[in-house]
């Protein structure tokens, strides 16, 4: 079903908003996606990303527990499961980014862009931050391996069926 609306996003970006609606009305309502090309998005997600200096911080409300509602109980509603003794399925091929290029220049995005937080930053014992991955809350939405600025995570399956289990989906 992703294949009948994977141009109409590129579209708006190559054609403006109404050049987008036409091509959106023209091709998607009339051919269902069927075209015969792709439209590709200009650069990595990634590349998106400003430096903390140029960004203002957004001040988010507290969890209400109606309407919004803390991480980690969100985290459980996805029923993730990961065995302790399985290898990690997130790594990073470079330990020293995190810290040198991450942190240091956009205030460790990785905190913010995951929706599970795998990704904290905490001081070391001589008051430097460190990266700590928290791997058995992924929920495998793979947001790290499209959004790491310096593609520096490494992502790959976990062994054993685990993560997330979805109920009633």
């Amino acid at each position: 079903e992703l294949r009948e609306v994977r141009n109409i996003k590129p579209a708006f970006h190559k054609f403006g908003l109404y050049g987008g609606l036409m091509y959106t009305g023209l091709f998607y309502i009339v051919g269902r996606g069927k075209e015969p090309w792709t439209f590709k998005h200009e650069g990595l997600d990634s590349g998106s990303l400003k430096p903390a200096a140029e960004s203002k911080e957004i001040d988010y409300p507290k969890p209400d527990g109606k309407i919004t509602f803390d991480l980690l109980s969100s985290v459980a509603l996805t029923g993730t499961n990961h065995e302790g003794d399985q290898p990690p399925h997130l790594t990073l091929k470079d330990d020293g980014v995190p810290e040198a290029i991450n942190w240091a220049t956009y205030a460790g995005p990785e905190g913010r862009f995951c929706p599970a937080g795998v990704y904290e930053y905490q001081p070391n014992d001589a008051g430097e931050m460190n990266l700590v991955i928290n791997a058995q809350n992924c929920i495998h939405c793979k947001t790290c391996d499209i959004k790491d600025y310096s593609q520096n995570i490494n992502w790959v399956c976990p062994e054993g069926g685990g993560g997330p289990a979805y109920n009633g989906m």
